[in-house]
């Protein structure tokens, strides 16, 4: 199944349904992610691209989620386009399993969680709260509520096989609107409450729509757009030249007195080779500069 994402509204309702299963994988392999590592990663660029599907054309957001766990800091770059990319310190982490689970909460531990809106204008909004679970989705939904003052829930899973492969991924955003009625939030409450995980969901089939038809089951749903999703970095041969050149002529000659450099990108994995020729061009653009 495709990466897409569906929006939709039911009774004063709004909801953002993703399924997230091949840039998930394609993530968890270009880090190397065990799977503790694949399923907070995963959850962290879901959860970051249902944030930016609420944006303008033109801006995007980035989504850390600094624990004190042995993950370290996880990080989702989104924007409104459907774009994604994202980076773990610690991708090789094991935990005993919770419950049958994948421990993620134990794997984040305690710390903030941040959301960073790049708008175009000169200076980002930032905002944070605690983290209260580690587990991601409860986290997103409590930064909505202290920093944004919007009651939310959101939903996410990720499914891991022992052979690393990520077998489904996926998640929902939902937002009362202005105009919703009591009644309408009795209905959604029970159905959140009788709703199977968003990674069995997925795994049993199900796409965007119908987690959206679950989710608002017994009320009238109107859907409005779907778009696809995918991983993309905007790395390149030409930007790491320029992270070269920042790191000052001293460090570019001691690179060439080693006869190569080796720069692998945060949020990708790709990796970007020069050679002593290479480098000595670049020391050379520098000193024209």
């Amino acid at each position: 199944m495709k990466n897409h994402l569906v929006k939709a509204t039911a009774n004063g309702i709004r909801i953002f349904a993703a399924v997230t299963t091949q840039l998930v994988d394609e993530a968890s392999k270009r880090h190397a992610c065990y799977p503790l590592a694949a399923a907070a990663l995963g959850r962290t660029m879901t959860g970051a691209l249902l944030l930016a599907a609420n944006l303008k054309t033109e801006e995007c957001i980035t989504l850390k989620i600094q624990g004190d766990g042995p993950l370290g800091k996880i990080v989702a770059d989104a924007n409104a386009d459907g774009f994604v990319r994202g980076y773990v310190d610690y991708p090789q982490v094991n935990l005993p399993l919770k419950n049958g689970k994948l421990d993620v909460g134990e794997g984040v531990g305690q710390g903030t969680i941040s959301v960073t809106r790049f708008t175009g204008l000169k200076q980002p909004f930032t905002g944070s709260a605690e983290l209260i679970t580690g587990e991601i989705a409860e986290d997103i939904t409590q930064y909505l509520m202290v920093s944004e003052q919007t009651p939310s829930s959101v939903g996410l899973g990720v499914l891991v096989s022992p052979e690393l492969d990520v077998l489904a991924a996926g998640g929902f955003f939902i937002q009362a609107l202005p105009n919703i009625e009591p009644e309408s939030i009795d209905k959604l409450e029970m159905n959140l409450k009788n709703l199977d995980p968003v990674s069995k969901m997925i795994k049993d089939g199900m796409n965007a729509k119908d987690i959206i038809r679950a989710v608002f089951k017994g009320m009238e749903v109107t859907f409005h757009t779907e778009s696809e999703l995918q991983f993309a970095c905007q790395c390149s041969g030409e930007k790491i030249e320029e992270v070269l050149i920042s790191l000052g002529e001293s460090e570019l000659k001691s690179l060439i007195e080693e006869e190569k450099a080796e720069i692998i990108c945060h949020f990708c994995g790709e990796k970007y080779e020069f050679s002593k020729d290479d480098l000595e061009k670049i020391l050379l653009k520098m000193k024209k500069v």
